[in-house]
């Protein structure tokens, strides 16, 4: 059995898998949180993160209160590792650990990681081959940029997640857009001031995968490709990424993996990642492997899941075992393919019903899947917009993609659109 301290978390996905695995593995945790009201289910019962923590320590988490805090826990009970499922939250746990003495990625590092401009910047000065890219501050630095830059351009917020705020541009009209969008927010979700950046970066072409990947003592280690689908946007203002599903293990030809593997060994080598978990995401362009983003955390959108079906080899469980200081060990592998498709909103307004969703309970090759509620409010967006998946697992080959793919293009979501003034 070990302690843990966990520095707030994610309410959804991970943040709702990581409690009872660390429940079932014997662990305890003391939960440090800013508001730990935050933490309820849409019924309005405590989330698991806030019933199933041994403990649960009340204290400011976005400034050196934290360091505080986590000093009185480890003065009057053992603690054994720091982690977070929360990606704003990643620095303050490489801090919390540096302070304790425990396992992780030197703080620096993770400041840098977490940034997406400074991780363009140390790829550029260990000549690591990348975008094109510029960072903004203001429109006219903006204006010039995509104009040096050559449009189609990609406009984000240096320190945002969820492809929140990502945008792709094709003129001057859509820059604006775009720009204030990554710009005007001057606090995350968490209450933690945003440095109100924007970078721009020349479109890339080509296909999308994920790398996930597990670094300790300097070496890094591949778990997999996850081949991503990705809804791209049009050309006009506002219009924005989501990944509309994902497939483990990509189909790639074992050239094109090795050099994956090797473009994004290099980003990590270069950011000066150790230690930790990954999520790197990169499109194979005619030049070659090229960076998205990176990730310092498990990957999201159910891939933690498709990774451990298919490999045995669980990511929340390696990010404690990381955390502990331990070598992450698989377990049994259950599957060759496993694929989620998400179910996007087919316009903006509120769900009226949704038809042949009954079939996916007597299904048995579907693991997991969810479907929106009557009465839900649904927009075209970013990731946090999807109102739906289907999990799929092909235990003898690989047509998981095809078969998600498939189950999801049956259901029919009926949408009122003439309601959703009165709901905004």
């Amino acid at each position: 059995m070990a302690d843990l301290l966990m520095i707030e978390s994610w309410l959804q996905s991970t943040g709702l898998m990581l409690p009872p695995l660390l429940r079932d593995g014997g662990h305890r945790y003391v939960l440090v949180a800013r508001d730990p009201d935050l933490y309820r289910l849409p019924g309005g019962e405590p989330h698991p993160v806030l019933s199933l923590a041994s403990e649960v320590v009340v204290a400011e988490t976005n400034d050196d209160a934290l360091l505080a805090a986590a000093r009185a826990v480890a003065a009057r009970r053992r603690i054994d590792g720091v982690l977070t499922t929360c990606d704003y939250y990643l620095p303050a746990v490489a801090l919390v650990a540096e302070e304790l003495g425990l396992p992780g990625a030197p703080a620096d590092v993770l400041r840098t990681a977490t940034r997406k401009h400074l991780v363009r910047q140390v790829l550029a000065a260990a000549g690591v081959p990348d975008v094109p890219f510029a960072v903004a501050a203001t429109w006219d630095q903006a204006h010039k940029a995509a104009a040096d830059l050559g449009y189609p351009v990609v406009v984000k917020p240096v320190d945002m997640n969820s492809g929140t705020g990502v945008r792709k541009v094709a003129d001057e009209t859509g820059l604006a857009v775009a720009f204030a969008e990554a710009t005007a927010p001057e606090r995350n979700t968490r209450d933690q001031p945003l440095e109100r950046l924007a970078l721009l970066e020349r479109v890339l072409e080509g296909p999308e995968y994920s790398v996930e990947s597990v670094t300790r003592d300097g070496v890094t280690r591949v778990l997999g490709i996850t081949a991503k689908s990705v809804a791209e946007p049009g050309a006009e203002a506002g219009s924005g990424f989501v990944e509309s599903g994902h497939l483990f293990p990509a189909p790639l030809a074992p050239d094109e993996r090795d050099a994956i593997e090797r473009h994004v060994v290099a980003v990590l080598g270069a950011v000066g990642l150790t230690h930790g978990i990954s999520h790197t995401e990169v499109r194979v362009t005619t030049s070659g492997p090229r960076l998205i983003e990176l990730n310092p955390r498990q990957g999201g959108g159910y891939i933690f899941e498709l990774v451990r079906l298919v490999t045995g080899f669980n990511p929340l469980q390696v990010l404690v075992d990381l955390a502990l200081g331990r070598e992450p060990v698989p377990g049994p592998a259950v599957a060759k393919s496993a694929a989620v498709t998400f179910l996007l909103p087919p316009s903006d307004g509120v769900v009226r019903e949704v038809r042949g969703a009954r079939r996916l309970a007597d299904d048995d090759r579907v693991l997991s899947h969810e479907t929106p509620s009557a009465g839900r409010v649904v927009r075209q967006g970013d990731n946090n917009e999807r109102i739906g998946h289907v999990l799929v697992v092909d235990r003898t080959g690989h047509r998981a993609k095809a078969w998600s793919d498939e189950l999801v293009a049956g259901l029919d979501v009926r949408i009122e659109a003439a309601h959703l003034a009165s709901t905004r």
